[in-house]
């Protein structure tokens, strides 16, 4: 897809977005009753289910990694086998999988509160129902729902965004056409509130200038996808506020 034109002569993405659009977004917090935290979220045609478990006292098989000073943080990543519309692409628990969840993991170990809930273990379960782009950035999205709906402790929201630099734009919030082509990324999360990076991850070269500017454009995309996220929690907490006070 090296030809593919990403920006039209009129300004538009192929999907019809601006540069600077994030890709439509609706969330959903306490979707599973058994889960401790759920949240499902999704992002133009990328779809994440979260189910967050704990803190609980640490799985048989996981006690010989038990920390006496912060929670364990285990993180389990799937993706449905009608995920994708290629058949070549569907999931087989390859490799890309186990860094996805590896990177998730350190993600969360960086944002939530460990020191709070030693010798216990902390359980994020992920699945990608729809796969069309933007994976890591849409599950850390997901999860930070969870883990709020879940009630554990978080130095802020964790929110993460994708970035295409094309002939000199920024480009938010990648779609799968996108993610494909040839043009250097950026996709890194970070702590809003705090301003702080906590992961970021570059494919392809860019030259120092253009790093500064993706850098810049990825942070907007944080903070914009910050904004949904808090909103999405404040209308859950007014619906449960709400469903208390009529019982």
């Amino acid at each position: 897809m090296a030809g593919l034109e990403l920006i039209s002569d009129e300004g538009y993405r192929i999907d019809g977005r601006l540069p600077s659009e994030l890709r439509r977004t609706r969330c959903r917090l306490g979707v599973f009753t058994q889960a401790d935290g759920s949240a499902y979220l999704e992002q133009g045609n990328t779809k994440v289910l979260v189910a967050v478990y704990g803190p609980h006292e640490p799985s048989p098989n996981m006690r010989n990694q038990v920390l006496p000073d912060k929670a364990l943080i285990n993180c389990e990543y799937s993706q449905a086998t009608f995920s994708t519309a290629e058949r070549k692409n569907r999931p087989r628990g390859d490799r890309k999988g186990q860094e996805l969840s590896m990177h998730i993991k350190q993600t969360f170990e960086a944002s939530i509160l460990t020191e709070l809930y030693p010798r216990s273990q902390i359980d994020i379960n992920i699945q990608v129902l729809q796969s069309d782009g933007s994976n890591y950035c849409v599950c850390v999205n997901a999860a930070t729902l969870g883990l709020i709906d879940a009630g554990i402790a978080l130095k802020d929201y964790t929110c993460a965004c994708s970035v295409n630099v094309y002939r000199g734009f920024g480009i938010k919030d990648l779609n799968r056409v996108e993610e494909s082509t040839n043009c250097p990324a950026i996709v890194a999360s970070m702590l809003p509130k705090l301003n702080q990076m906590i992961y970021v991850e570059q494919n392809g070269r860019l030259h120092a200038d253009e790093m500064a500017d993706a850098l810049l454009v990825v942070t907007s995309g944080c903070q914009d996808i910050f904004t949904l996220l808090d909103a999405a929690v404040q209308d859950h907490v007014r619906n449960l506020t709400t469903n208390v006070g009529r019982e």
